[in-house]
């Protein structure tokens, strides 16, 4: 099905970024994968392409376009390219970290700490999930307390991405400990300073170059000036820029759905067996024509989230019912083609092999599938 979303310079920019995918990414999958994580000089390469910062101001060296259909692009390619796990930091920082601080920063702060994360020489992640508060991040543990000038942090996050490269981190505390949702705020920390620590490189089941790490705070003091938005408002701008950190994962999982239709495909088109092509055979065909309808009507329902957001229009139970039904679609259907592979499905060295252990993630970050439908149920009114 014919897509009407991008325009001539989007699909000029896609190129581009298809290039930059091929000649910065791939090369280097099975070192980082081995490593756990990736390499600095990926996101400075990022930040010369342009890629992390289309929408940041001209002035601080950004694209100054304000258009999340050049994010959803990067997605898209870092898919079909088999990498997009490897690509996950570079996602984070354009799509979702980077947004809190172009929303939210004096133009002190802008000045500051935008030209680094924009260029990719500052890399950053967002500390908000806690051993005991994932997707309820009212019940944060991590407190912030005010003296004199300073701020003083206690507390530490986990499944954090970016955790073992980031420079810069925004971190969500409790500023006014008994006021719950309401005594939320948003500070940001820089890495180096005293008390701030990390942990171990989390093991996790897939997404293996992404490193996810745990964060400590133990007396971090930062200036009263770290604080990025208002006191004890920080709860409702987490709030807001879920929105579009949902409808990244959206894109995402649609794209990595149609990568794993195309991988399936072409795999049943040149595996034969009992001296015929798999895909010759009806239930395989059924189970493709099923693959191939499912995300196309995924692509379709995704391009008008997205059009909806570029309108602003697009609202946070949109966002939820676009993140679980895309995500558990993705897992459905790249399970469907690690069993038409066979045995080969099973080899770690097939992308369709790949895109089943990381893309299992996707129903659980950014919010829970029972999390989005409990959303969903309560919007209308039940």
């Amino acid at each position: 099905m014919k897509r009407d979303l991008y325009e001539q310079e989007h699909e000029a920019y896609r190129a581009s970024v298809r290039r930059f995918v091929a000649n910065h990414v791939v090369p280097h999958r099975e070192k980082w994968e081995s490593e756990g994580r990736v390499g600095r000089e990926l996101f400075e390469a990022a930040g010369a392409l342009g890629v992390l910062g289309v929408a940041a101001p001209e002035h601080l060296g950004g694209g100054g376009v304000v258009d999340f259909r050049y994010n959803a692009i990067l997605s898209e390619e870092l898919a079909a390219a088999d990498v997009l796990s490897i690509g996950l930091g570079l996602s984070l920082q354009a799509d979702i970290a980077l947004p809190y601080l172009l929303d939210h920063c004096t133009p002190e702060q802008a000045e500051r700490w935008l030209p680094g994360a924009i260029s990719g020489k500052t890399i950053l992640a967002l500390a908000m999930s806690e051993p005991g508060a994932g997707s309820d991040i009212a019940n944060i543990s991590t407190t912030a307390s005010r003296e004199g000038d300073e701020y003083v942090i206690n507390g530490s996050k986990t499944f954090i991405t970016n955790g073992l490269n980031a420079d810069l981190v925004v971190v969500a505390v409790k500023t006014t400990a008994a006021a719950g949702r309401k005594g939320i705020s948003l500070l940001v920390v820089e890495a180096d300073r005293p008390g701030f620590s990390r942990g171990a490189k989390l093991a996790k089941v897939g997404q293996h170059a992404a490193d996810t790490a745990e964060l400590f705070f133990d007396d971090v003091r930062v200036p009263v000036g770290h604080l990025l938005g208002e006191e004890d408002r920080g709860f409702y701008v987490m709030m807001n820029h879920l929105v579009q950190e949902r409808l990244a994962v959206t894109v995402q999982a649609t794209a990595q759905a149609r990568r794993a239709y195309e991988l399936s495909l072409e795999h049943a088109a040149t595996r034969k067996a009992f001296g015929a092509a798999i895909g010759t055979f009806q239930h395989n065909r059924f189970l493709l024509a099923e693959m191939k309808t499912e995300t196309e009507i995924a692509q379709a329902y995704v391009d008008r989230l997205i059009s909806a957001h570029l309108e602003g229009a697009l609202d946070a139970t949109e966002a939820a019912q676009g993140k679980w039904w895309t995500t558990e679609l993705c897992q459905r259907v790249v399970d469907r083609g690690v069993q038409l592979h066979g045995g080969y499905g099973y080899m770690a060295e097939y992308p369709i092999a790949r895109a089943w252990i990381d893309s299992r993630i996707q129903t659980i970050y950014a919010g829970t599938t029972e999390v989005m439908k409990e959303i969903i149920g309560r919007s209308i009114g039940l």
